[in-house]
C-alpha cells in the first residue's frame, strides 16, 4: 500500500537555479558518460541536481541500470524520486562520481561544503577513480577563499578549541555557520557543526594541517584529488 500523497516527491529543489541553461548544457555532457551497470557517486548542489535529473532521463530513454551513492539525505531523496536505486560506500565502490564546487583554482584545488555535506562528498571523491566537478565560470578563482571561506566540519564540543587553533594557523576570521530555516547552527549530515574560516595564501599543506586539529572531522578544502573540471 502506498501513501495517498508522498511528501518527498514534492521535495526536489527549493528556490531558483542560477545559470540554468549553462548547467543544463553541462548536465547533458555528463549524462553522455553514463553506461549500463555504472555505480556513480552523486554529489550535492544545484548543478549536480540538474545533472541527476538528466541522468534519470537517459536511464528511462535507454533502459539503463545504474546505482547511485548519494552524498546527502537530500540527494538520496532526489534519487528515490527519480527512480535511481541507491547504495552506500559500505556496500559498493563507485566507478566514477560527479559533484559541484564553490571554488575551483587553476590547479584543481577545490572549496566545497556550502551545503554541509563535505565529509561524504570527500569520501565519494577519494573512493572514485575520477570525479567530474561540474561548475560554471563563476566558480573559477585565482586563490582559495577569494569568494568563500573554507568550511571546517567540527565536533560540537570542540568549537572553541578548533577556532583557537584555526586562528593560530592564520585564519583571518572564523564564524559558526547558522541555519536559515531553523534556530541555531547548521547541522551536517554526520551531526556536526561548521566553522567557516577565511585564510589567505593557502598552500598544498593546508588540508593536512586543518585535519590535524583535534576536533576537526573534515574540511571543505580539496587538494590533490583525481578530479576533472567540466564547464
Amino acid at each position: 500500500m502506498n501513501w495517498e500523497e508522498n511528501v518527498k516527491q514534492k521535495s526536489l529543489w527549493n528556490g531558483e537555479i542560477s545559470n540554468l541553461e549553462e548547467k543544463e548544457r553541462i548536465a547533458k555532457k555528463l549524462a553522455s558518460k553514463v553506461k549500463d551497470g555504472d555505480v556513480i557517486g552523486v554529489g550535492s548542489g544545484s548543478t549536480s541536481f540538474v545533472a541527476t535529473k538528466e541522468i534519470a532521463k537517459k536511464m528511462k530513454e535507454e533502459n539503463l541500470h545504474i546505482t547511485a551513492i548519494p552524498t546527502s539525505y537530500e540527494v538520496k531523496m532526489l534519487c528515490e524520486n527519480l527512480g535511481i536505486p541507491t547504495t552506500t560506500l559500505a556496500v559498493s565502490k563507485p566507478d566514477w562520481a560527479y559533484d559541484g564546487a564553490d571554488e575551483v583554482t587553476s590547479n584543481n584545488w577545490l572549496v566545497k561544503g556550502r551545503g554541509g555535506a563535505m565529509y561524504k562528498e570527500k569520501l565519494n571523491i577519494a573512493s572514485s577513480e575520477v570525479t567530474y566537478i561540474l561548475v560554471d565560470n563563476s566558480k573559477m578563482v585565482e586563490h582559495i577563499c577569494d569568494k568563500f571561506p573554507i568550511p571546517i566540519e567540527t565536533n560540537p564540543e570542540a568549537i572553541n578549541l578548533v577556532r583557537q587553533e584555526l586562528i593560530k594557523l592564520g585564519a583571518q576570521s572564523v564564524t559558526l555557520r547558522l541555519a536559515k530555516g531553523k534556530d541555531g547552527p547548521v547541522i551536517t549530515e554526520s551531526g556536526n557543526v561548521i566553522l567557516d574560516a577565511v585564510f589567505r595564501n593557502v598552500d598544498e599543506t593546508y588540508e593536512d594541517k586543518l585535519k590535524q586539529i583535534v576536533g576537526v572531522v573534515e574540511t571543505g578544502l580539496f587538494i590533490g584529488y583525481p578530479v576533472v573540471i567540466e564547464k
